[in-house]
Formats: C-alpha cells, structure tokens, sequence
C-alpha cells in the first residue's frame, strides 16, 4: 500500500530518474492481455499520491488505459556515476528504482499550470530542432491516481536502505 509518508522518497527517486534517464517506462495492458511499454518524458508527480502525463505519441497506451486503466509507471536511476560508486563500494546509497502502480484518467486538457510544468522540464531542447517538433505542441493530458508501488531491490547492496518501504 502506499502512504504519503513513503510519497517524498519515491518522488526523490522519480527526479534522479528524469535527470539520468529522461523518461520513465508506462506498462498498460493490451487487448489480449499483454503487457505493452511505453516510454514517456512528460510524466510529473503531484504532492497527494497523483500525477499525470502528457498525451501526446502514446497512441497503443492510449487505446490500452481507455479500455482497462491499470498501468504500472517505472523509474530507474540510469546514471553512470550513481551506478559506478555503487558497484565500487558494493552499496547504493539511495534506491535505484521504484515501480508505481495507478489507474489512469479520461484525457484531458492540460491546465495552464500543467503547461508551464512540462515547458520548463523541456526548455533546454527547445531551441533544437528536435525539440520544437517534439514538444511545441502537447495539449493534453491523462491523470494517474497511485494505489500501490514496489521497489526494485537489488538486496545485498540495499541492506536498510529502504526501511520504510516493507
């Protein structure tokens, strides 16, 4: 079960996620009944256990939370130092990963404040040309309300790292 006292780690782990990996990993369910994956940059966690993400390229995610809206949203500390310390002194010092698992809104669209967000996340890449055709024009988003999450546990080098989170 998730708690808000458990809720600022795992918004910690979610924001080293973004910074070294870019994007986070959304598994929804396909009509048949398996799992699909979808990598999206623009997901932001609130401070009372919800988020949201921007709607925009994820038209298999799309299709899947419209008919069963059960996704599990990951994030993974890709970082190379983060990773080399921690394989050097055999111990991370903070968790690597974490999985979160929700149910996702109606589309929607994007507050002005929700705009704003995702606008200053992607200001560095805005003057590419990458990053105007990718980010100029999103518009709406999806709601996700998180229920439960499990950490990924690496064990012998996460001993009382996570006692918070049995």
């Amino acid at each position: 079960m998730l708690s808000v006292d458990q809720w600022s780690t795992i918004r910690e782990i979610f924001s080293r996620s973004k910074k070294s990996t870019g994007h986070y990993a959304i598994a929804s369910i396909d009509p048949d009944g398996s799992p699909h994956i979808t990598p999206v940059g623009t997901v932001f966690l609130r401070d009372d256990l919800t988020g949201y993400y921007f709607d925009q390229y994820t038209s298999a995610l799309a299709r899947n939370v419209d008919r069963d809206p059960r996704v599990c949203v990951m994030a993974v500390d890709s970082g190379r130092l983060f990773w080399f310390r921690s394989l050097v002194t055999g111990r991370f010092t903070a968790p690597p990963a974490i999985r979160l698992y929700g149910t996702v809104g109606a589309l929607r669209a994007a507050t002005t404040s929700e705009l704003d967000q995702v606008r200053r996340s992607v200001r560095a890449t805005q003057s590419t040309k990458g990053g105007t055709m990718l980010w100029s024009d999103l518009r709406h988003v999806r709601d996700i309300t998180f229920t439960e999450f499990r950490p990924v546990r690496y064990p012998v080098m996460m001993s009382g790292l996570l006692p918070d989170f049995s």
